[in-house]
């Protein structure tokens, strides 16, 4: 998943374009001419490295440089990999004046190169994937995580009806949806049985808390899937907008939150790194939104586990079927397990039994 470019081990940089991923470059050329303002080729195509989900592309003009995002080619997942809604939520942000990249046109006809894609502007700057920070000086550090926070937080305060976005997403729980959508995910692309997600399919729905508000929800939010500035430490531009609906704004702040969990924030000295602790983070958000604090953050931690289990099963499902796009999906499905045994540890210490 990476919308723009990702400067991380994974996504470092470009590479010529796979056999299995190739385009009609001259079509995709004449169709830009038509519907892309501004564009003059001629275009060389690249693509980036990685990028398990939708195949992502560097399009290179002697003006200027374009991002190109497709779904894959062959059978898919109800309801994944669309494209058409990722360009619509940057296109409705980036009228707002949210850190997005320009979203310039939208191709929903698989005669052009074969599948729906769109074309953005390619943004240039820092990506950062060690949370860490290692590279940074400390005074840097703080600001670079309060600017992703802050961020964050901006983007939960639209009303989503103000800015075109009203029916982005379903009514309802939106916590409850996500829970009834991965478990389907994770049944459509089952490969092996795993107890601990048995239990959680059957828990998680009894327990969904009560929804407060109704935000944009990113869906994927963390350090390595923005862009920041060359030489501010300030987001500009979040990628990655592929798991984004409307829902819980709890979702992406507890998700968030986890990241302090995880390997590499995971024990640090955030004192000496001059990095915010995971309280002092949630101070950040709920200070930036007006919220008094948090609740019990234990079932959102199971139900976040639960959902990244649910896309490395589908990671999994798309090997077996033969449309993943990378090498790196392997490592991805091999999560699943772990991933599952830790959510039933978080549902444990919320109350499941």
């Amino acid at each position: 998943m990476a919308e723009g470019v990702r400067k991380d081990e994974e996504y470092s940089g470009t590479k010529p374009v796979e056999e299995r991923h190739r385009i009609d470059e001259i079509r995709l050329d004449g169709w830009m001419r038509e519907n892309v303002e501004g564009y003059q080729g001629p275009l060389t195509v690249l693509q980036f490295k990685g990028g398990q989900s939708n195949p992502t592309y560097r399009l290179d003009t002697p003006q200027r440089s374009y991002v190109m995002r497709r779904k894959p080619f062959g059978k898919l997942l109800p309801s994944a990999h669309a494209v058409d809604r990722e360009f619509r939520v940057i296109a409705a942000l980036g009228k707002q004046g949210f850190p997005v990249a320009k979203a310039y046109a939208l191709c929903t006809d698989d005669a052009v190169i074969g599948a729906a894609f769109y074309i953005m502007s390619m943004e240039e700057g820092r990506v950062f994937w060690d949370p860490l920070l290692p590279s940074q000086p400390a005074e840097a550090r703080r600001a670079i995580f309060t600017s992703k926070i802050e961020t964050l937080a901006k983007l939960h305060q639209y009303e989503p009806d103000k800015i075109g976005l009203g029916d982005f997403g379903k009514p309802g729980n939106y916590f409850a949806r996500q829970v009834d959508r991965w478990t389907k995910q994770y049944r459509a692309s089952e490969t092996q049985h795993i107890p601990e997600m048995e239990h959680l399919i059957e828990w998680l729905p009894r327990t969904v808390p009560e929804q407060q508000r109704v935000s944009i929800v990113h869906g994927d939010y963390r350090l390595d899937n923005m862009i920041f500035h060359a030489t501010e430490p300030r987001v500009l531009a979040v990628l990655d907008w592929e798991l984004s609906t409307l829902g819980d704004p709890m979702a992406d702040f507890t998700y968030l939150l986890m990241q302090w969990t995880m390997p590499g924030l995971q024990g640090a000295d955030f004192k000496a790194l001059n990095i915010p602790t995971m309280e002092e983070a949630a101070e950040i958000y709920c200070k930036a939104t007006g919220r008094d604090g948090i609740a019990d953050l234990n079932w959102y931690f199971s139900y976040n586990l639960f959902r990244l289990a649910g896309i490395t099963q589908g990671i999994a499902g798309r090997i077996r079927d033969g449309t993943a796009a990378s090498a790196k999906a392997m490592e991805s499905a091999k999560r699943t397990v772990p991933l599952s045994k830790a959510s039933w540890e978080y549902a444990q210490k919320a109350g499941a039994v």
